[in-house]
């Protein structure tokens, strides 16, 4: 029993450090985004801000297990994942509109740089957060634990597309290289908005599906 308090107060460190994390990697990748004019750099930060919604119904979720670990949502919780999928499929429009403006007016970054260097962080910073969450959640045997860091896998997706797409632009100059690395997230961000409404409706989480 002792042991299980530790593992929870694990989880939920892990679920603020998950919210800090998002919050700086999101004003970081937004500033640098703007100034490069960076549409792909500038998405991934407002997916940071993102995914600090989803964050906090998760710590939310968390303490409640803690406390009772067979009771069902809450309303916040689901209140929570109806606004984070509103805002991933909001994301996903602005997004698209972005990259039609981009190619209308043949728009390129100054500099793909920071997305090399954020997208390298957080590819590092997600994997250890997914392996840490899952070794909890499995000694918890928690599916809604097992399932948050299975979840992390798309923030995973969305680094490495960073990641390819300022690499491609940064060495080559490709013109397109950008508004396709928006394109790849414009996909990711539809299927994480998909999920926060399935999850929701109290249906289990698909993300080993991507």
């Amino acid at each position: 029993m002792e042991q299980d308090k530790i593992l929870f107060k694990k989880a939920y460190w892990l679920s603020l450090f998950t919210i800090s994390y998002n919050i700086l990697e999101g004003i970081i990748s937004m500033v640098m985004g703007y100034r490069d004019e960076t549409l792909t750099l500038f998405g991934f930060g407002a997916d940071s801000f993102i995914e600090v919604m989803s964050g906090l119904g998760i710590t939310i979720m968390i303490l409640r297990i803690m406390k009772n670990p067979g009771s069902s949502k809450q309303k916040f919780e689901i209140t929570a994942l109806k606004i984070t999928g509103t805002a991933f499929y909001l994301l996903s429009a602005g997004l698209l509109a972005g990259i039609i403006l981009n190619i209308v007016n043949k728009q390129k970054p100054e500099t793909t740089f920071w997305g090399i260097v954020i997208s390298l962080i957080s590819i590092i910073v997600m994997i250890w957060l997914m392996l840490g969450k899952r070794r909890v959640g499995k000694s918890l045997n928690s599916e809604p634990i097992i399932s948050d860091s299975n979840c992390t896998k798309i923030c995973i997706y969305m680094s490495i597309v960073l990641l390819v797409s300022s690499l491609i632009y940064e060495l080559t100059g490709f013109l397109y290289a950008d508004v396709i690395g928006a394109a790849g997230l414009i996909y990711f961000s539809i299927s994480e908005g998909k999920e926060a409404f399935e999850k929701a409706k109290g249906k289990a989480c698909s993300c080993d599906s991507h």
